[in-house]
């Protein structure tokens, strides 16, 4: 094969690695699924919304109905506001719970909508009231650290007590009877 030839093949190979990252990322971004139809737009209001994105999914019974839209910071409440389209075929009643997950232990977090029992549906403009935060890994941690800390920090030696064979007082590691020695 002559230079040229070779030149052209490793050309083509590099074009096809590039066009295969652009895919992957793409995909990875959810700037590839958008088979969404026409929308209505509803809000919720968040305390904590964790790494949650715009385009982000929303699902009900793990089936993507919407996407996330907006999100705004109001610094009245300091609250997260988040705005969602759902698809118009869909529709949810006014008394839905909207919950933020995450797929997988570190993976992408969605809005997932829980369907509540009301006869009135969530119009366009409407507001979803009953909303969960975003369980944030990093503060789970270290309130399981903090607490396994105060943990041991209020543990106490065992209070004494008497052997009942003996009638001797025991005490955590020690007998009174025999002085220091352990039993």
């Amino acid at each position: 094969m002559d230079r040229t030839t070779i030149d052209l093949w490793v050309g083509l190979f590099v074009a096809l690695g590039f066009a295969a990252l652009l895919g992957l990322a793409m995909k990875v971004g959810n700037l590839t699924a958008n088979k969404i139809g026409a929308t209505y737009s509803v809000t919720a209001a968040f305390g904590n919304i964790g790494s949650l994105k715009l385009n982000a999914p929303v699902k009900s019974a793990g089936v993507v109905v919407g996407r996330v839209d907006k999100i705004e910071f109001q610094s009245a409440n300091y609250e997260a506001i988040v705005t969602i389209n759902i698809d118009k075929r869909y529709d949810f009643p006014a008394d839905t719970f909207a919950n933020i997950y995450t797929a997988g232990l570190l993976g992408e977090q969605y809005v997932g909508l829980e369907a509540g029992g009301d006869e009135v549906v969530l119009k366009n403009g409407g507001k979803i009231a009953k909303t969960q935060d975003a369980i944030v890994l990093e503060k789970m941690i270290s309130q399981f650290l903090f607490s396994k800390a105060s943990e041991t920090d209020t543990k106490t030696t065992a209070p004494s007590a008497k052997d009942a064979a003996t009638g001797v007082e025991l005490k955590a590691g020690k007998s009174t009877e025999l002085g220091d020695a352990p039993f």
